[in-house]
C-alpha cells in the first residue's frame, strides 16, 4: 500500500504529553443524506481529529487494467482545484495537518489528521476536500508517476520475495481479480491514461461506495456536520458490485522460478478466510500458535531451532472481502529446499490433527490479549480499526468482544477449524531460487 504523510510536530507533542488510559472505543454509526456511511468514536482526551474516507476502490476493481486503482489513488494529491502538489503540501504543513492515502486489494482510502483548533481545523478540512473532490490528474505528474511505477516493477525483478509473491497469488487466484498485481505490470502501466484514472475516480469515489471513519475531540453534532461536509462534495453514485467469489483449489500446484541466489525463497499456501468469517477467530488463534508468534511459534521451533533449516519462518491468514490467503513462508539454502518443505508439511499436518497444546494455547492467548490494548492505543490506530469495521460491515462491538472471543477458544475448536479449512494436499508451493529443474 502506498502512503504519503506529512510530519505533524504539534500533534506528536500533544500525544506524548497526554497520559493515556485505555478503554475500548464505543462506535456510533449513521448514514448521510447522500448515502455515505459514517462510523464515529469520540476521543476528547487530546485536541486532535482523525478522519479516514474509504472506498470500495481497490485493485480488485482494476478489471483489464492492472495498476489503475493504485495510480488513481496516488494521483489525488498531485494537483487539485488548480493547486500543485507542492502548494497542497504547503497548505497542510503550514497548519500542522497530515494527509494520507493508499490503495490495497479491497479498498482505497484518503485520510486527514489535524488539530481541532477552529482556524486550523477549518483550513485543513477545506484543503482535504479539494483533494478529495477536485483532483486535477495533471498529465505531467501522471507521466512521472507512471515512470516511477515502471522503475518499481523493474526493481521487483531483483527481489525474490516480490517475484514469489506475485507468482503465488497468480497460481492461487488465477483469473480472479485478487490474482492481478496491485501495482500493475510492465504492459498495463504504460497503457494507462489520465482518462482511465478520471473514469475510475468518477465511478468509485462516490458517497454510496464509501464510508467515513471519524475519531477525535468532536462531539456527535460536530461529527455529523463534518460528515455532511464530506458527503456534500461527493457525487451520490452507486456502490460497487460484489467482488466475485473465490474458487478453492482442487489440486496441488508447484511453481519454480529460477533466480541466482544461494537461498531459496519458499511460499506454501491456499485459499484462507474472509472478513466476518465464522472461523475467523479460531483460525487467527490457531495460526498464532502455528507460525504467527515469531520465535515461540511451532514452525519456528521445528524448522529453525530443532533443525537449523531457516533463519525465519512464519505463517498468516490474510482475510479480504472474499476469501484471502493462508500462507507459510521461509527461506533456506537451495540444497535444503526439499527437507525444509517436508518439515513444514509435517508440522502443519500434525497441528491440523491435534491442534495446539494447552501450554501453547494459554501462552498465545496471553500474547494476543496482552498486546491488544497497544494496538488501539491512539487515535490514528483506532480510526484504522473503525474504518476496517465499517468497510467490511463487522459488528460494532468487534473491539469490545475481541478479547473475550479469543479467551473462549479451545484446542478442540482450533483443531476442528484447521481440519475443515486447511487442505495440505491442495496447496500452492512457490520456490524462488536455483534453476527451474
Amino acid at each position: 500500500m502506498l502512503k504519503k504523510y506529512l510530519l505533524v510536530p504539534l500533534a506528536l507533542w500533544l500525544v506524548l504529553l497526554t497520559p493515556f488510559v485505555h478503554a475500548t472505543p464505543k462506535i456510533e454509526n449513521w448514514t448521510t443524506s447522500k448515502g455515505l456511511r459514517v462510523y464515529y468514536v469520540p476521543a476528547p482526551e487530546i485536541p486532535m481529529l482523525d478522519m479516514r474516507l474509504a472506498f470500495d476502490a481497490g485493485s480488485a476493481r482494476d478489471g483489464s487494467k492492472p495498476g489503475l486503482a493504485m495510480l488513481t489513488n496516488d494521483m489525488l494529491d498531485k494537483g487539485a482545484a488548480g493547486l500543485s502538489e507542492d502548494q497542497l503540501a504547503d497548505q497542510f504543513e503550514s497548519i500542522g495537518a497530515a494527509f494520507g492515502s493508499g490503495a490495497s486489494m479491497d479498498m482505497a482510502s484518503v485520510s486527514l489528521r489535524t488539530i481541532t483548533m477552529e482556524k486550523e481545523q477549518k483550513a485543513a478540512l477545506e484543503t482535504w476536500l479539494k483533494v478529495l473532490s477536485k483532483p486535477d490528474f495533471p498529465q505531467k505528474d501522471f507521466e512521472r508517476v507512471q515512470k516511477l511505477t515502471l522503475v518499481g516493477l523493474q526493481s521487483e525483478k531483483q527481489d525474490p520475495e516480490s517475484l514469489g509473491s506475485k507468482a503465488f497469488y497468480k497460481a492461487l487466484y488465477g483469473d480472479h481479480p485478487y490474482g492481478q498485481p496491485a501495482n500493475g505490470t510492465e504492459e498495463s502501466i504504460p497503457a494507462l491514461t489520465v482518462a482511465d484514472l478520471k473514469a475510475f475516480y468518477q465511478q468509485y469515489y462516490v458517497a454510496k461506495n464509501g464510508l467515513l471513519a471519524i475519531v477525535g475531540a468532536v462531539d456527535r453534532q460536530q461529527a455529523e456536520t463534518l460528515a455532511e461536509q464530506v458527503s456534500a462534495v461527493l457525487p451520490a453514485g452507486e456502490s460497487a458490485a460484489p467482488i466475485p467469489e473465490v474458487k478453492p483449489l482442487t489440486e496441488a500446484k508447484t511453481v519454480k522460478i529460477s533466480y541466482p541466489s544461494t537461498q531459496a525463497h519458499i511460499m506454501v499456501g491456499q485459499i484462507g478466510d474472509k472478513r466476518g468469517d465464522a472461523d475467523y477467530f479460531t483460525l487467527y488463534m490457531g495460526n498464532q500458535v502455528l507460525g504467527g508468534s515469531g520465535f515461540t511459534s511451532r514452525l519456528m521451533k521445528e524448522v529453525r531451532d530443532a533443525r537449523g533449516l531457516s533463519y525465519s519462518v512464519g505463517s498468516y491468514f490474510s482475510p479480504l472481502a472474499q476469501l484471502g490467503v493462508f500462507e507459510i513462508n521461509l527461506q533456506t539454502k537451495k540444497e535444503q529446499t526439499d527437507e525444509a518443505l517436508n518439515v513444514v508439511r509435517d508440522v502443519l499436518g500434525k497441528f491440523q490433527k491435534e491442534g495446539p497444546t494447552d501450554e501453547e494455547l494459554e501462552a498465545s492467548k496471553k500474547d494476543i490479549t496482552g498486546g491488544f490494548p497497544l494496538r488501539t492505543a491512539n487515535n490514528s490506530q483506532i480510526v484504522e480499526y473503525v474504518s476496517v469495521i465499517g468497510f467490511y460491515q463487522l459488528p460494532l462491538d468487534y473491539l469490545d468482544t475481541f478479547t473475550s472471543k479469543i479467551n473462549a477458544l479451545t484446542r478442540e475448536q482450533i483443531a476442528d477449524a484447521f481440519t475443515r479449512r486447511v487442505q495440505p494436499d491442495k496447496m500452492v508451493t512457490v520456490i524462488v531460487g536455483g534453476d527451474e529443474k
